[in-house]
């Protein structure tokens, strides 16, 4: 009976230590780019190691619980900000992304674990740190700013996209790091292991996602 309450508080250091890292990597400043101020923040690459490190479950529980905890009023979103009012801005769609974002990096890292390429590491990151991320914030920012989808782009995407790959490469680096060296802090998830009972009754060989 002691493994899982040694496990559970494990995962639970885990998150808190995950969402006190976004939340450290927001404080060092943010700095608006346009006439619509959405800022350059570190925040995204916790967001990014959350999901690479933590996988699925943990990685958005700790996402989560950074967003409610700025939500709720404490000062640690982008700019030294807090409180339900920033969703009423353009960021907002940003922030609110972050957790289906740590959600898709780590769900589709457990699929490629314990091994972790670095070139599907990258895709993965790419993924939910990017695609996710601007399919959510830049629709929403388009539409509280109430310009065109093309315009929410090129002032919403394009200006940090340089900068969002830097953060994929050091979250990948990092990740790769920290499962070789701690290898079972996120769950291994293969399609072997996920479909090993409708293989077993239908006789069809599964290949393994490794």
């Amino acid at each position: 009976m002691a493994a899982p309450a040694r496990s559970s508080a494990r995962d639970i250091a885990q998150i808190a230590v995950f969402a006190a890292l976004i939340a450290a990597l927001t404080l060092p400043g943010a700095i608006p780019v346009g006439v619509l101020g959405v800022p350059i923040t570190l925040q995204t690459l916790g967001v990014m190691l959350a999901g690479a490190i933590l996988g699925a479950r943990k990685g958005t529980i700790a996402v989560a619980l950074y967003v409610v905890l700025g939500l709720v009023g404490l000062p640690i979103l982008a700019g030294g900000t807090g409180g339900v009012g920033v969703l009423a801005g353009p960021t907002g769609g940003y922030l609110i992304g972050f957790i289906p974002a740590a959600f898709v990096i780590g769900l589709l890292t457990e699929r490629i674990l314990p091994r972790y390429p670095i070139w599907a590491g990258l895709l993965v990151t790419i993924a939910g740190g990017i695609l996710v991320e601007y399919a959510i914030g830049v629709p929403w920012l388009a539409t509280v700013a109430g310009i065109p989808l093309w315009t929410a782009i090129t002032v919403g995407a394009v200006p940090f996209l340089i900068g969002d790959l830097i953060k994929v490469v050091v979250t990948v680096l990092v990740a790769k790091s920290v499962h070789r060296a701690w290898p079972g802090v996120a769950p291994e998830r293969h399609w072997r292991r996920a479909h090993a009972s409708d293989a077993a009754s239908t006789g069809t060989p599964v290949l393994d996602a490794r």
